[in-house]
């Protein structure tokens, strides 16, 4: 059956005349004559059935289906645009990994260390995009990932990297002077992580500590925003100390209470089975296993070992 697709030049100059809401810009951006892009609108609105602009003397604006559309055409093209790129980056030569990641430990220990591998492997890149949470790799282009959790993702094959460890962080300025005690803390304005939404019920019961108020707090995804949010004074935070160095050296964020928890999870390379046999794949987990090993100050065989760092979950 044929598809209901309009063609992509119609969507291409449609997703320009709705971005710039005129089709004389339009235009000029595409190199076209402003009749080619009323032409292309007027087809694609006959395609579709739909109103995509109301037409005003001094020019057009987007209707409310035209708004919804132009958001849902852009997001695809760009995506079709970043298949084209990477199929020709494949063509020229180069090898490409697709890692999905966590978004704080990819910026702040990840990143630093990546040109590294990438000067062992000058045809290869290593492209990242963040995901805080599990996916089916089979619905996506991933080639592995980088994900904190458990090790039970089915279909994939886990390699254990490293515990998280937080402990509680705030701005010098948000407690008075100490020392601090866990009780005291169960009175501080807590900021909550939405991915760890029970760390601090955690952290307390470690302590042996009851908190009333462990769950309450604004809730943050990442750990980059709960750093901003208590170096404002917004409140006390759980983070991990490798994750934060530069803001403990430098006294923006110090340590109240210097106590930590095991949640039982922990950072994960997870690479699907269909891929662990591929050679790039292979040489970035064994240079990732050795970073990681250095930077724990284990060995990579000992570091694996003492987490059962294959395992592959069915």
């Amino acid at each position: 059956m044929r598809r209901k697709i309009p063609s992509t030049g119609a969507l291409i100059a449609f997703e320009a005349a709705a971005r710039h809401e005129s089709f004389t810009r339009a235009a000029e951006e595409l190199s076209l004559t402003q009749g080619a892009i009323c032409r292309q609108i007027a087809s694609l609105e006959e395609f579709v059935g739909v109103a995509l602009f109301k037409r005003a003397r001094r020019g057009v604006k987007l209707t409310d289906a035209g708004l919804s559309y132009s958001r849902q055409v852009a997001s695809r093209l760009d995506a079709v645009e970043r298949d084209t790129l990477s199929i020709m980056g494949h063509h020229a030569g180069g090898r490409s990994i697709e890692l999905a990641v966590v978004p704080t430990f990819a910026t702040r220990w990840l990143l630093p260390r990546l040109s590294d591998f990438l000067a062992e492997h000058p045809e290869a890149s290593v492209n990242l995009s963040t995901r805080t949470r599990p996916f089916l790799f089979a619905e996506t282009d991933f080639d592995a990932a980088i994900y904190f959790g458990d090790a039970d993702w089915p279909g994939t094959q886990a390699h254990f990297l490293m515990h998280e460890n937080p402990v509680p962080v705030c701005s010098p300025r948000l407690l008075p002077p100490g020392p601090h005690t866990a009780a005291s803390l169960a009175e501080a304005p807590l900021l909550q992580q939405s991915t760890r939404p029970y760390a601090w019920r955690q952290w307390f019961e470690t302590q042996g500590v009851r908190a009333a108020r462990d769950l309450h707090g604004p809730r943050l995804e990442l750990f980059s925003m709960l750093a901003q949010a208590a170096m404002h004074d917004m409140g006390v935070a759980l983070i991990p100390p490798f994750l934060i160095q530069d803001e403990l050296t430098s006294g923006r964020l110090v340590v109240p209470v210097d106590a930590t928890y095991d949640s039982g999870k922990a950072y994960y390379l997870m690479i699907p089975e269909r891929k662990t046999e591929a050679a790039l794949l292979g040489a970035f987990r064994h240079w990732l296993l050795a970073q990681i090993a250095r930077f724990v100050g284990t060995s990579p065989d000992q570091s694996s070992s003492d987490a059962n760092a294959s395992t592959t979950r069915e």
